[in-house]
């Protein structure tokens, strides 16, 4: 008797991680602070997602502004849903708040110092703890691999939650996590595979570059350089 063999196709889930443009104030801790995109940070974005050879299926945003906002255009141009999700917003920084990093190293070098150095042991004073951001994050995560098996999703969201991310897939200690550079509109390509049991990878990092961005500038001031970066 022959014997019956069972085949299993594999799903695979691509889930890409964009982080915003530059916004106003962008030297401060603007964690939950609602600060919009700047000109450049809006050229920053759309120049990576065009750049970008994924079509995607679902957009998932954070609330916050800088993100949502640039979510909502670009769900709009290529018709792609878009949805907001609050667990994937920045982490607060309590009393840092809207604060720069030369203004606390004035008052506060020492516990600045030790914040980059473990921020779970030294977090900012009545900051959300980095655990508790962790849990929310990953609650997100797991979530969206659930709901979106076998599709191609994109988040837009904040460099906070991405290395957050990062440290769970390459199962690195969270209190790391500001080893990882998230530069702005930047993103992280992540493939799932499930077949019995589920594969995460990080496959890459696309992070824009300058010069390209520089073009990108030059095409909103027309006023200064030619659309092709050249000076008038």
């Amino acid at each position: 008797m022959r014997k019956k063999i069972e085949l299993h196709s594999a799903m695979t889930t691509f889930i890409d991680l964009l982080r915003h443009g530059e916004t106003e104030n962008s030297h401060r801790y603007c964690g939950s602070t609602d600060y919009p995109l700047t000109p450049r940070g809006w050229a920053q974005m759309w120049h990576t997602v065009e750049m970008s050879p994924f079509q995607w299926q679902q957009i998932i945003t954070s609330p916050l502004i800088r993100c949502a906002d640039f979510a909502q255009a670009l769900g709009q141009r290529y018709c792609i849903p878009v949805t907001q999700d609050a667990r994937l917003q920045e982490i607060h920084f309590g009393a840092w708040e809207n604060q720069s990093a030369a203004e606390l190293m004035q008052v506060h070098a020492d516990a600045v110092s030790s914040f980059w150095q473990n921020p779970l042991i030294y977090p900012p004073p009545k900051a959300e703890h980095l655990l508790d951001f962790e849990t929310r994050v990953l609650s997100a995560w797991y979530e969206i691999q659930r709901q979106f098996v076998d599709k191609r999703i994109l988040l837009i969201t904040h460099s906070g939650v991405i290395r957050v991310i990062i440290c769970h897939i390459q199962q690195y200690p969270v209190e790391r996590l500001l080893e990882f550079e998230v530069k702005h509109a930047s993103m992280q390509h992540v493939c799932i595979e499930q077949a019995g049991h589920s594969q995460v990878r990080l496959v890459s990092d696309s992070s824009y570059d300058h010069q390209a961005i520089s073009r990108c500038d030059a095409i909103l001031d027309p006023f200064t350089c030619a659309a092709d970066g050249s000076a008038k």
